[in-house]
């Protein structure tokens, strides 16, 4: 046997031979099958695992590893999603080799622990067996011998001490401390020792892990330990409480022998009176004490039993009886279950619920569980789940005791407040609820989009126009998620200006195609490419001078385009379909007065900088021909200026009380010098109606 560093604490390999399992080329080796730790202390658990490189035509690749303490029917729990281990386990894997990390031991995660590997192949999955014994002690100084001393000038006490656990091998060496001081180093300890004197031992080559310290002068040897200073129990049930005891061997050359041994809640001018000998208590409790380690057994607990318990020990030694301090607060309430439910692995779909009490009931109680009411198991406090329907209901029982049932949320419902007709400017809340448990959390979509941060309760202060929509909420807790149906949200506003967008065209004949570049005065960067401009939801201030540059490799032309945006509202009065509303109908006129100058072909292509000295290099003014529209709001339509110039205003047909505007639309047409212009039977005009007033 060999003793080893752990992380940041102590551990002690009991059994160092080499473990290894193998199953079709699946293989763990195990450092060691059993290992015992300090309470408080770190451990590692380590192995090394093997697997075959390549299965068929596909190679392996593993894609998780966990260790675990719990399994049932298959399943295996990943032992990062137990709550009782929650911020105290690592674990380090790489080139196939995991290490298990346990820190601040606690006497409860003694257990058999393994290690398993999930890889790409069918059935490859692969647990390593038998798995790793873990032991957790505590570190204790032990009075051997004591002698008491007394004379005319001083007292004082001569002791010899001892440093036990049972996780230590023989002959172990040790550090001694008095205080925080180092005093000696040896298997045991001999010394006088004073009222001050604070003892305590250290393994040697572990020095940074120190037993409790004893009081030598105080406790002369004699100690108690509890297994917890509080503990609950239900009515009804049975509840035990433990603890293990220390004395001297042997006082002043004579033996110790322990006389009796009894529990008690009363104590009078040190008068301390047994349990069983309480006639509240009679035939309600047990005493099972041996090997120092003695333990209360109560049946049948009333809410009476609440109180403060001691140990109390005596020995055949003068000034030999003790009281173990600070003693155990036993509480008793009502019968009370609840079920938790964690993932068992990353990358599996089980889930297991425990059956959870607030006060601590041991594991190896029976418990039974149901799903709506169907027993789907029983014995042990854990349940492992695949899948969980919306229908799905369990809970869980221990004897008379049963849990509130879990469910996934059921179909949310949806409430608008206020109710009624919702006008823009006003404070609207929209509420999510739904029947789960536990609790779910909600969240809102509209139209189909996460609103972030809404909650269960959604408030819109103040709604606007854009706010109306569809809407749903989603509810999800552990067991599943429900959304609701869609609701539209319905929001009145007064009118608006209507978004218009105007595209501008810009057309020429060269050979090779031309590349057509857009440019607004006063700005640098580049509006558009392409002989198709589009401004969309125009505005005052997107009017000004706008540049067409057309260029190939043979030359450049130029033309100048001047857009003036002036508004005018007209109300116009209509019939909306379900409602009753008054809708503004706002007329935007542009004047688009295109000035086109013929610019003479260049031999050289010019540069992009020729831009800025088009009026000098236009040599020939071309009357610009002029339009005017009106039009009426409509979201989706466009204004194009891409019509040939020509007015044919014989097309236009008058029609009896109506009033009809002609968009006229001027073309941009290159040519050489000499080139008559031609009216072009192609030329075609937009005419958009408004109504006779």
């Amino acid at each position: 046997m060999s003793v080893t560093t752990a992380a940041r604490g102590f551990v002690l390999f009991l059994l160092t031979v080499p473990v290894i399992q193998g199953q079709k080329g699946y293989d763990v080796k195990y450092t060691s099958t059993e290992i015992c730790g300090f309470i408080g202390s770190t451990v590692d658990i380590s192995c090394t695992y093997t697997y075959p490189r390549r299965v068929g035509d596909r190679d392996t690749t593993v894609q998780e590893s966990f260790w675990f303490i719990r399994e049932s029917d298959g399943i295996h729990a990943d032992l990062k999603s137990d709550p009782d281990y929650s911020g105290r386990v690592e674990y380090v894997c790489d080139n196939n080799r995991c290490t298990l990390t346990i820190k601040d031991l606690r006497e409860s995660d003694a257990a058999l622990y393994k290690f398993r590997f999930i890889t790409n192949q069918p059935r490859g999955s692969f647990t390593g067996s038998p798995g790793v014994t873990l032991s957790v002690t505590d570190l204790q100084v032990q009075v051997d011998t004591l002698m008491t001393h007394n004379d005319l000038y001083y007292f004082y006490i001569h002791a010899k001490l001892t440093c036990q656990s049972s996780c230590l091998p023989d002959h172990s060496s040790f550090i001694w401390y008095e205080g925080q001081s180092k005093a000696t180093e040896g298997a045991t300890y001999s010394a006088r020792f004073y009222s001050s004197d604070s003892i305590s031992c250290a393994v040697k080559g572990h020095e940074s892990f120190h037993s409790p310290s004893v009081l030598i002068w105080s406790q002369k040897g004699y100690d108690v330990k509890y297994t917890s200073t509080e503990i609950c129990g239900f009515r009804g049930s049975t509840v035990d409480i433990s603890c293990t005891y220390t004395y001297p061997r042997r006082v002043d050359y004579q033996d110790t022998t322990v006389q009796e041994t009894f529990w008690f809640i009363k104590e009078s001018n040190g008068i301390h009176a047994d349990l069983k000998s309480e006639p509240d208590y009679s035939g309600r409790v047990e005493y099972l004490c041996d090997n120092n380690r003695c333990t209360l057994t109560i049946k049948d607990l009333r809410e009476s039993d609440a109180a403060l318990y001691k140990v109390r020990i005596i020995t055949n030694q003068p000034r030999g009886s003790f009281t173990g301090s600070p003693g155990v607060t036993l509480s008793v309430r009502d019968p009370q279950l609840q079920i938790n439910v964690r993932s068992l692995a990353h990358h599996s779909p089980w889930k297991e619920l425990t059956c959870h009490s607030s006060c601590q009931l041991p594991d190896y109680l029976s418990y039974v569980w149901y799903n709506n009411g169907q027993e789907v198991g029983r014995k042990t406090k854990y349940l492992h789940v695949q899948v969980f329907s919306p229908t799905d209901s369990y809970h869980c029982e221990h004897g008379s005791i049963r849990s509130p049932p879990v469910y996934a949320p059921k179909l949310p419902s949806v409430s608008v407040s206020p109710s009624g007709q919702i006008v823009e400017g006003s404070s609207v809340t929209l509420t999510c609820s739904s029947d789960a448990n536990p609790e779910a959390t909600c969240i809102w979509y509209k139209n189909q989009t996460l609103i972030k941060g809404a909650e269960r309760i959604y408030r819109l202060s103040p709604i606007s126009s854009e706010d109306r929509g569809l809407y749903e909420c989603s509810c999800q807790n552990v067991y599943g998620t429900t959304t609701t149906t869609s609701k539209y949200l319905h929001v009145q506003y007064a009118p608006k200006f209507p978004s218009v967008s105007v595209t501008l065209t810009c057309s020429t004949d060269a050979n090779p195609a031309a590349n057509y570049t857009w440019y607004k005065d006063n700005e640098d960067s580049v509006k558009a490419t392409g002989h198709i401009f589009t401004i969309t939801d125009i505005r005052p201030e997107h009017g000004g001078h706008y540049y067409c540059q057309v260029k190939n490799t043979r030359g450049s032309q130029s033309a100048m385009f001047r857009l003036n945006v002036t508004v005018s509202t007209e109300v116009l009065k209509t019939a909306m379909t379900g409602t009753t509303a008054a809708v503004l109908f706002v007329m935007v006129l542009l004047t688009i007065i295109f000035l086109m100058r013929k610019k003479r072909t260049s031999e050289q292509p010019s540069e992009p900088g020729d831009r800025a000295n088009h009026s000098e290099q236009l040599e020939e003014l071309v009357e610009p021909h002029r339009g005017s529209f009106q039009f009426v709001k409509k979201q989706t339509d466009g204004i194009y200026s891409n019509i040939q110039s020509g007015p044919h205003r014989n097309m236009m047909k008058q029609r009896e009380n109506e009033e009809w505007s002609i968009v006229e639309y001027s073309a941009v047409r290159f040519r050489s010098r000499g080139q008559e212009t031609v009216e072009d039977p192609t030329a075609s005009y937009n005419v958009v109606k408004t109504p006779a007033h």
